[in-house]
């Protein structure tokens, strides 16, 4: 049985890092799954620096923006599975739902997170899976982005709830919040 870890903080706050050090802490093979949608010059850059960032330490790359957990069903040959980042993967179903003229409800994101949540305990490796805290900041101005922070917040309560492990970054440095038996330091120890 797979181990799941999850990594939440503030932007900025060291949670990709982290995670990448923690996957790269276990045996190959290892699956980058990203989930962010290239639209901009500053967004290819941070993706080039985080590819930078991976380059010849044995990680294959698949960028899947709205299906993941259908990517982690069939990633059995993976030994670790980093999904960066939930919030963006939030974001690309809300967006999808938008334009498609269907509402993208608290219970859909719950449907979706606890698929994700099953794929992952499906595993014999470990995902860890990155997401931001959304929530800390004032309250959005507009019912969008309520909306959105809602969404993020309920996809983030489920797949800490299902997750082995959750860890909040601050500054650069690991709280541990949950570590059902002691999945943190036996993937340290690996």
């Amino acid at each position: 049985m797979g181990k799941t870890v999850f990594i939440t903080g503030g932007s900025r706050s060291g949670k990709s890092s982290y995670a990448q050090r923690l996957a790269e802490g276990l045996e190959a093979p290892r699956l980058y799954l990203a989930t962010c949608p290239v639209r901009d010059e500053e967004m290819r850059e941070r993706v080039r620096r985080h590819q930078r960032s991976r380059k010849g330490l044995q990680w294959k790359t698949v960028e899947e923006e709205k299906q993941i957990e259908k990517v982690i069903d069939h990633a059995a040959d993976y030994n670790v599975i980093l999904v960066d980042c939930l919030t963006l993967w939030v974001s690309n179903l809300m967006w999808e739902a938008q334009q498609t003229g269907v509402p993208f409800s608290e219970d859909a994101m719950e449907e979706r997170a606890r698929a994700l949540a099953a794929a992952c305990g499906g595993l014999d490796g470990t995902v860890i899976l990155v997401t931001n805290e959304v929530g800390w900041g004032v309250v959005p101005e507009n019912p969008v982005a309520r909306h959105y922070r809602d969404i993020a917040g309920r996809c983030n309560q489920i797949l800490a709830a299902e997750s082995d492990a959750v860890v909040l970054l601050v500054s650069g440095l690991p709280m541990i919040l949950k570590d059902v038996g002691s999945v943190i330091e036996n993937l340290k120890e690996d």
